[in-house]
């Protein structure tokens, strides 16, 4: 009994040590361990033996806004109702929103690269929903392809359709003849013509629009195989225009007369040298 009982007497012992030491173990082995430990006992020793609680301590630093950072992003903010404020969504300036409207312009020469169908489907989607007077939608559209028929169509309307030879391709606007509605269907054909230039410059291309002069028309329906109750007033010629045809017309700041001589406020200004 007594040879048993030494024998048997370390054991407590030896299980006290290994509980001893296991808290040790798993708080250099686990990071979690450690911050959960950290926590509990509120002691400074596991957070400066642990690498991941000194890693997670600046992370959580770095979350927090600093303060001089929130004030700038609230007074970049546009102040409700303010006349100069930005409305558009995304916090862009209206200007900047509608510049590439201010760039469409007139091109008349062109690359021989074509213009494909579905750029010429989605240009004539466009002209299909021009608004037009009381929704009576009087406009076709003929949209032309052969080289052979935009030339033809070209040398019946000199000068004014000169733009058109180079071109791949042409949408020619189609008005019923109503001499008694000929302002009315004129602004009609203008929208139309505007929205196709602005359609074929969002898809990058270019176009030029020409007017079809009264003594040239007949011709050109005949072309273009039109009933005699219809006309074309406008041929806007569509393509890839040149490095030459995208080049600036006019010096920086000189394409347009300055703004304060051609917007007024409220009613004509009253200003000797505007006439």
């Amino acid at each position: 009994m007594t040879a048993k009982s030494a024998s048997t007497a370390p054991k407590p012992k030896a299980k006290s040590e290994k509980a001893a030491t296991k808290p040790k173990a798993q708080a250099s082995s686990s990071g979690s361990t450690a911050s959960k430990t950290t926590g509990a006992s509120k002691g400074t020793m596991a957070t400066k033996s642990s690498p991941a609680a000194k890693k997670a301590a600046p992370a959580r630093a770095t979350k927090a806004p600093a303060p001089g950072r929130t004030a700038s992003r609230s007074a970049a903010r546009p102040r409700e109702g303010s006349d100069r404020s930005a409305t558009v969504p995304g916090g862009r300036e209206p200007l900047d929103v509608v510049r590439s409207l201010i760039r469409v312009r007139q091109m008349r020469e062109f690359t021989g690269r074509k213009v494909t169908r579905a750029e010429v489907e989605a240009i004539t989607e466009v002209a299909r929903w021009s608004g037009s007077s009381r929704n009576e939608q009087p406009l076709r559209f003929i949209v032309i392809r052969d080289k052979g028929l935009i030339r033809e169509v070209a040398e019946l309307g000199l000068p004014q359709t000169r733009g058109l030879p180079t071109a791949t391709a042409a949408i020619a606007i189609v008005v019923p003849d109503e001499p008694e509605r000929e302002a009315s269907r004129a602004f009609d054909d203008g929208r139309a013509a505007e929205r196709i230039l602005i359609a074929a410059s969002i898809l990058g291309l270019g176009g030029g629009i020409s007017r079809v002069r009264r003594d040239v028309r007949e011709g050109i329906n005949e072309v273009l195989g039109l009933p005699p109750n219809r006309s074309v007033r406008t041929i806007v010629a569509i393509g890839h225009p040149t490095e030459e045809a995208r080049a600036p017309k006019s010096k920086p700041g000189q394409a347009r007369l300055p703004r304060e001589e051609i917007i007024f406020e409220e009613r004509w200004p009253e200003r000797p040298h505007v006439e």
